[in-house]
């Protein structure tokens, strides 16, 4: 038993300290655990595909809608926003994907932020076994068109041909198409909406407060109208002008005050009182004074032996030498049209009357450009390329300098010129002296009043300038982008407004340039290098330039100052307008567009569209939490 008794004690003592037998009971108990880690890890993996797949729709569908939108209202054009924003999230969330049951989806807007919610419910697999069946998901998402600080400068033709249609066909002139264009630019740009402006849809909401938007303004022709925006230092007090001065011809007359006529019939206008002095000369209606103050005037022709001779007795006789005119190159003084700082008087007082009297001249604030590059062979079409040194009405961001009167710019006096000519009618190079006032001989047209980069947060102040554009002049590009740069140069004129905004932030710079047509010069035209035919500030002095050298002229500057522009860092869009534009001209414009920044518009309606297009790719589509 003993024996017995020890074997059976050793089998239950190593019985009892075998673990071979837990080994199912370990797996057995271990089964759950296990099944709740593979089956979590892969119900979560279905989870977290079809919520990444469901935000990823939402905010496709957000963005796509809020593009749609563009510039107006979520509800306009039969909702159209709304259904692009579901058939987006449609095409990247299938319904049923991932096994998923009941999805919905909605988008709205607000002040113009697109908002979107979406749900779908995704069924467990394995973890139904522990009771949980199936898993609800829910995402939300937002979009909107926020622009980043920005400048826009608008460098717009007012030539007289904008005053025409595009085409025969077109609803409106050309003037009033790009009216309505730059103000649909405004609101899709800007948000807010011009009264007057159908532009398709209506925008709401504005922009943030904490975002810079501002506009700028040159419309040009033949010149621009800048002298209002300009520090007095920046113009010359003194400068050149073809003009004219007085000088005594050797006669006199001159009388003046009350009379009493009295006529009689002479045998002839010479029987005449004693004492009288001939004081204009021997031809028909002569004057005769005599020395009591009577002034005798003959009525009829000296060979008609019954003249009558009328005696006019003036209280007040005063004796003036008779004056001619010079027609010449003057300088004037003009130094009095300054104000002080950058305010401008609207006229000013030069001796061009009779006798070298006063004569106030009014100044629209167009001006002549400084010092520019004359040409010598008479081919400009190599002149700019690269830009003369001396050519400082090309230079953007040179500031003027008192002590440098060629650096200064002077005030444009259309009625301080005359373009000469001799008797025969032939315009005259030299000096031409005449008793008669001169017609002025050429022509001239000075633009509505640019305006510097500003905001504009109400949409009447935008409308009312648009509005006020009209159409008239000749065509030169140059003087349009080089004023264009200037205004809005971080680096230039007005560089402490532009190069960042006033709580120190980057600022996006694009200039729109609008042209309806190819460049039309006049040599008898006052532009900002004066009357080309008299002035020849860019040409030969021995021969007046033809229209195609100064045509010529201008296209190479052109040129010239797109290049400039763009190395600026500024984005330059270029539209051409209407059917008028030669191959060669469309050509020098594309070229001249930041690259796939040119357009051309056929009509108004077209080119409301591709204002509109700008302004969208001008603002930056954002996703937003």
């Amino acid at each position: 038993m003993t024996k017995n008794g020890h074997v059976l004690k050793g089998f239950l003592g190593r019985l009892l300290q075998s673990q071979a037998g837990n080994v199912l009971a370990m797996v057995a108990a271990g089964v759950f655990p296990m099944l709740g880690l593979l089956g979590g890890g892969i119900d979560m993996s279905r989870i977290f595909l079809a919520k990444n797949r469901l935000q990823f729709a939402c905010d496709s569908g957000a963005l796509a809608g809020r593009k749609m939108m563009g510039g107006g209202a979520w509800s306009a054009n039969s909702n159209k926003a709304n259904t692009t924003a579901e058939n987006i999230f449609n095409a990247n969330f299938v319904s049923g994907a991932y096994g998923t049951s009941g999805l919905t989806k909605a988008f709205s807007e607000d002040a113009g932020n697109v908002t979107g919610t979406a749900s779908v419910v995704v069924p467990m697999m394995i973890m139904k076994v522990f009771g949980f069946t199936t898993k609800t998901i829910n995402v939300t998402c937002s979009a909107e068109m926020r622009i980043p600080n920005t400048d826009v400068m608008f460098v717009l033709d007012t030539t007289g041909s904008m005053g025409s249609k595009a085409n025969s066909s077109d609803t409106m002139t050309k003037i009033n198409g790009l009216k309505l264009a730059v103000k649909c630019f405004y609101e899709a740009l800007a948000k807010l909406d011009i009264n007057d402006a159908n532009c398709g849809s209506t925008p709401s909401g504005g922009n943030s407060a904490n975002v810079q938007l501002r506009f700028g303004f040159v419309p040009y022709s033949s010149n621009v109208n800048v002298g209002g925006l300009l520090s007095n230092d920046w113009v010359a007090n003194n400068a050149l002008y073809q003009s004219r001065v007085s000088a005594v011809t050797g006669g006199w007359s001159y009388y003046s005050g009350d009379s009493t006529t009295t006529t009689s019939q002479q045998s002839n206008c010479n029987n005449l009182p004693a004492n009288t002095k001939n004081t204009v000369n021997n031809s028909p209606q002569a004057g005769y004074r005599t020395t009591n103050g009577d002034w005798y005037t003959c009525t009829a022709n000296w060979w008609n032996s019954q003249s009558t001779l009328s005696r006019n007795r003036y209280t007040n006789y005063v004796e003036q030498p008779d004056y001619a005119y010079t027609y010449q190159p003057v300088t004037h003084d003009v130094s009095a049209l300054k104000a002080g700082g950058y305010t401008w008087n609207s006229s000013v007082n030069l001796p061009i009357g009779y006798a070298n009297a006063m004569t106030s001249v009014a100044w629209d604030g167009c001006i002549e450009e400084r010092q520019t590059w004359k040409n010598s062979d008479g081919n400009a079409t190599d002149d700019y390329s690269p830009v003369p040194a001396s050519a400082y009405d090309m230079d953007i961001d040179m500031v003027p300098s008192t002590a440098n009167p060629a650096t200064q710019w002077k005030p444009l006096l259309p009625n301080a010129v005359w373009g000469r000519y001799n008797s025969s009618g032939n315009n005259s190079y030299a000096n031409v002296t005449s008793t008669s006032d001169l017609s002025r001989n050429y022509s001239y047209a000075c633009p509505v009043a640019s305006r510097k980069l500003q905001e504009y947060p109400t949409a009447n102040t935008f409308k009312n300038y648009v509005n006020s554009l009209s159409a008239n002049g000749n065509t030169y590009h140059d003087i349009g982008l080089v004023w264009g740069a200037r205004l809005m140069s971080p680096t230039g004129l007005f560089a402490s407004e532009n190069a960042f905004t006033p709580a120190g932030g980057q600022i996006e710079r694009h200039l729109i340039f609008m042209t309806d047509g190819d460049t039309v010069t006049s040599n008898t035209g006052y532009t900002s290098q004066g009357v080309a035919w008299w002035d020849r500030r860019q040409t030969t002095d021995s021969s007046a330039p033809s229209n195609g050298i100064l045509d010529d002229t201008v296209n190479a500057r052109t040129t010239a100052l797109c290049t400039a522009i763009k190395n600026k860092n500024i984005t330059l869009w270029v539209i051409s307008y209407g059917s008028g534009v030669s191959s060669a001209a469309q050509t020098r414009l594309q070229n001249c567009a930041s690259p796939g920044r040119f357009y051309s518009a056929s009509d108004s309606a077209s080119l409301i569209a591709q204002f509109k297009a700008i302004a969208d790719e001008i603002s930056q589509l954002r996703l937003t939490n």
